[in-house]
């Protein structure tokens, strides 16, 4: 049994909380984008004030006029740029200041006058995943004199610390730029999507519990996106098949009174047979006169009753499948339908189908469709009936072609529709809606052909599968 409410998802499984995770995912994989760069432009900065701060150095220590003094400064000025040694290279001459203590190698050479965008990202990423102590000799052009190049030996643990922190502000910033913008877009999602379709699937339950009650159906708001557009549709679409269940619910209730009528009316037309039986024995010229046509008008009355009957009870077609081949089945349609009527006048059933054309599908059904066809064009005032069939691919195609008068235009409108759809006074249109509801129930279907007016006869096409296999 379908569920009477809407199943609505927690808090985890919702699409609310799924686009707040890929919400901050998009925000931190953005800021891992602006981190890259960033991360590899502060080692880039932090290694050029190394190389501002030993040009000063430099300059300060060439203006010391002792020499005591000069080298105790020296020592103090390399201790507070955290620098083992500065060289200075101008033009003119090359200037050297060295600590006590110099590291026994140098690990990595940085040339600030060299590089590219991706390179300093790289040889970032590379200095933060380092786990151990690296020397590195720095060389750069002064900011302040560009004839001047400094070069100073360093340690890049200091460094290194100093961009994990950075990182670490970068990352802290990241959480809460995230953490807002997936908040605001949470709220943004509920008030915008969330809610109305929430309204809407609410007001699909209720209608699906109670389909005919007016009451149930949705009010479209005033929106004009998309879901102000899903509204209005829904809406039209709940109208609509309101009205449509009612119609079917009259005609449903109209189709069993008119089959309880069908059947009573069956059972005293059966009484006016023997009736009329009797009065073919009297021997009165005026009885003998009317008598044929009181049998016609009671033939037609059963067959109306009988169509109506069966249109009513085979509202689902049921399929007993075989394989069998189709011209004796033809055959045996068109000495059902060959009829001599009180003017000598029959009807040639042309059988043309090919004798090694096979078909799986059900034997009884398919002959309803022949002589249902064949009959339609008999009453028509056709003289002839030809049958023929052919394979295309995966199905067989079968064409009732008959010489009669044609199909009129208002005709052919309705043409498969019961109780509208017949081409003569009197008829009920029930033939070709059976015709058509058994050829789909094979997975197949009906269509007139060559019917551009009267007098030109009218061909049915009926295409079948095969096999069952190649219903798709």
């Amino acid at each position: 049994m379908a569920e009477t409410s809407p199943h609505r998802p927690g808090f985890l499984r919702s699409l609310s909380f799924r686009l707040l995770l890929l919400t901050i995912f998009f925000v931190m994989l953005a800021e891992f984008l602006i981190w890259a760069p960033s991360v590899a432009r502060y080692r880039k900065v932090y290694l050029e004030e190394n190389i501002v701060r030993g040009h000063l150095s430099m300059i300060a220590l060439e203006t010391m006029p002792e020499e005591p003094v000069a080298k105790a400064l020296e020592q103090a000025l390399l201790f507070h740029t955290n620098a083992y040694s500065i060289v200075l290279d101008r033009p003119e001459r090359r200037s050297l200041m060295v600590s006590k203590e110099m590291p026994p190698k140098v690990d990595l050479v940085v040339d600030l006058r060299q590089g590219s965008f991706f390179g300093f990202i790289e040889d970032a990423f590379i200095a933060l995943a380092q786990t151990r102590n690296r020397v590195v000799r720095v060389i750069g052009i002064s900011p302040k004199d560009p004839k001047v190049t400094v070069e100073a030996l360093l340690d890049e643990a200091p460094m290194r610390a100093a961009m994990w922190d950075y990182s670490g502000r970068i990352f802290n910033l990241s959480i809460v730029i995230s953490l807002f913008t997936a908040g605001l877009v949470y709220l943004s999602l509920q008030l915008l999507l969330v809610v109305p379709m929430r309204r809407i699937t609410e007001s699909m339950a209720r209608f699906r519990r109670a389909p005919e009650d007016s009451t149930r159906m949705i009010t479209a708001s005033a929106r004009i996106d998309e879901v102000g557009i899903a509204e209005r549709e829904l809406a039209v679409m709940q109208k609509e098949l309101r009205a449509a269940l009612q119609q079917k619910t009259r005609l449903a209730a109209l189709g069993a009174a008119v089959a309880k009528i069908n059947h009573d009316l069956r059972n005293s037309l059966a009484t006016a047979v023997l009736a009329s039986d009797k009065l073919a024995d009297i021997d009165d010229p005026e009885v003998k006169r009317v008598v044929p046509r009181l049998f016609k008008s009671i033939d037609r009355a059963v067959t109306l009753c009988s169509q109506t009957l069966n249109f009513v009870s085979d509202a689902d077609v049921h399929l007993v499948l075989s394989r069998f081949p189709l011209k004796e089945l033809v055959e045996e349609a068109g000495t059902a339908v060959k009829v001599i009527d009180d003017k000598g006048r029959g009807l040639e059933w042309r059988n043309e189908v090919a004798e090694g054309i096979a078909l799986e599908a059900d034997r009884g059904q398919l002959f309803r469709v022949l002589s249902n066809l064949g009959r339609n064009a008999l009453e028509a005032g056709a003289g002839a009936v030809r049958v023929g069939a052919r394979r295309d691919g995966h199905w067989i195609v079968i064409e009732v072609a008959d010489d009669g008068p044609g199909l009129a235009p208002a005709a052919r409108a309705k043409l498969f529709q019961p109780f509208a759809g017949s081409a003569k006074d009197g008829g009920t249109g029930l033939g070709l809606a059976i015709v058509r509801d058994i050829a789909r129930a094979h997975g197949g279907d009906v269509a007139l052909v060559e019917a551009e007016g009267q007098g030109k006869g009218a061909t049915f096409r009926l295409t079948l599968p095969a096999d069952r296999g190649d219903v798709t």
